[in-house]
């Protein structure tokens, strides 16, 4: 419904008629229509960015966005904390994709960093934008970010993120967005490169490095 309502070129208000035209056909035993006892998790934050993703790129209007809420979890028996990051948009004609933007399925803000600080044992060291990670193209894609994170106490960390693996695909021609990673830089000096489905201990003076994905480019680079 989010898809066919952004093709509306319209101000209209959202409802339930957007969907009359439409036929919904869910495959069994898919990702889509699980069945018991079929495990899910992240419906909303992580398996509804792809649809979306899917769907744009099926019917030509976009290329890939970041595809992931990145969700970080962290905390101990006295704090515990839950974040999503922002990432890069996908490019479409005529429209350069935005850097550092949760997209599409999404409506969550950051804690200030202040805040961030005062209330919790972390410091965060840099939250800046990851340059040349979107997908290059006649449009380019959005940057995705890079979120430095240092723990001031013990506390256990849970990562659910996306395109870790598979880039946000390019569309027209247009180059793929860069992959996202995510480690930890121990206080020892080890760096410790962990997936995209991970959970880790970290103990006082060891930092969170998430780097997000950049959208995809529109259209070749020779245009």
């Amino acid at each position: 419904m989010y898809v066919f309502r952004c093709l509306v070129n319209d101000q209209i208000p959202l409802n339930e008629g957007c969907l009359k035209p439409l036929r919904i056909i869910l495959p069994e035993h898919s990702m889509i229509r699980p069945e018991y006892p079929a495990a899910v998790v992240a419906g909303n934050v992580e398996t509804s960015q792809a649809i979306v993703d899917t769907l744009l790129g099926a019917l030509g209007v976009a290329a890939a966005s970041q595809g992931t809420m990145n969700n970080v979890t962290w905390g101990n028996k006295k704090y515990q904390y839950y974040e999503t990051l922002c990432g890069g948009e996908g490019a479409s004609a005529g429209h350069d994709g935005c850097d550092a933007v949760h997209t599409h399925m999404t409506n969550s803000r950051l804690t200030d960093p202040e805040v961030l600080e005062f209330r919790f044992p972390v410091l965060l060291e840099s939250f800046a934008i990851r340059r040349g990670s979107g997908g290059r193209g006649e449009y380019h894609g959005g940057d995705g970010v890079i979120r430095k994170l240092r723990f001031n106490e013990a506390m256990s960390v849970s990562l659910l993120t996306g395109h870790r693996r598979v880039p946000p695909y390019g569309a027209r021609g247009g180059e793929a967005g860069q992959t996202g990673s995510n480690r930890v830089e121990r206080n020892s000096g080890e760096r410790l490169v962990l997936g995209s489905t991970d959970s880790v201990e970290v103990g006082v003076g060891d930092a969170l490095i998430i780097e997000t994905p950049g959208g995809g480019g529109w259209g070749r680079v020779d245009e």
